[in-house]
């Protein structure tokens, strides 16, 4: 029984102190060697699709002064997400990308990579980046203190948006389905819909909330990059 409505979301299952849950983020992998078959299959031939147009727009957001194969980097991100946020629509499946401790671990060692990157490499750039083109010089001062505040919450805000995105979705459909054993079997049907509705909303969601993730990762990372042929 539920201490409360958000204990669904604790991570509780064990079998001899040992931990099941985080297992959900690994069983993505399992889908991977489909994509070393001989004759690729049309799940196959869609998935390259996909990754092609994230490369594509990944390397134009990075820009020309990108190092060789960091997009990658982004489409794994991609990729690894996607996988969790699907498998935790399924019964009884953990979602960790629900959980800060994933999310965080993901957004705050590429936001601090980023930022070390760029202060040590293009010091004079990352200055210019605190006050914007154009700022009269007695803002300047106020203009600094706000970039730098919106730059040091940026993992904070990654972290916070994709699990708070996955907890809503997932708590609605938690709500909506404990209802069903009080209804009568009239309104049962309108339930039944309702919930298949929401679920094909989390699956956009869960595609949604990946992009948005690996493309401001993407953003981040073309900031600290700068071209020195202009």
């Amino acid at each position: 029984m539920m201490n409360n409505l958000f204990s669904i979301f604790d991570p509780s299952t064990s079998i001899m102190s040992l931990s099941f849950n985080w297992l959900s983020t690994f069983v993505g992998l399992l889908f991977l060697p489909m994509l070393y078959w001989l004759i690729p299959t049309r799940v196959t031939t869609l998935w390259n699709s996909i990754i092609y147009t994230l490369h594509t727009e990944f390397k134009t957001l990075i820009g020309p002064s990108s190092h060789n194969g960091s997009t990658f980097i982004f489409i794994a991100l991609f990729s690894m997400i996607l996988f969790n946020n699907f498998l935790g629509l399924f019964p009884y499946i953990f979602t960790s990308s629900s959980h800060l401790s994933l999310t965080l671990t993901l957004a705050l060692p590429l936001w601090l990579s980023f930022m070390i990157y760029g202060w040590f490499n293009h010091t004079t750039h990352m200055f210019a980046h605190m006050v914007p083109q154009g700022t009269p010089p007695i803002l300047m001062p106020f203009m600094v203190c706000i970039e730098t505040i919106s730059n040091v919450i940026r993992p904070g805000t990654l972290a916070v948006r994709l699990a708070a995105n996955m907890i809503a979705g997932h708590l609605l459909l938690t709500l909506l389905g404990n209802t069903g054993s009080t209804l009568v079997l009239s309104t049962l049907s309108l339930l039944v819909t309702a919930q298949l509705l929401l679920l094909l909303l989390e699956s956009a969601v869960a595609i949604i909330q990946s992009y948005v993730f690996a493309i401001l990762a993407t953003l981040y990372s073309s900031e600290v990059n700068y071209d020195n042929t202009l």
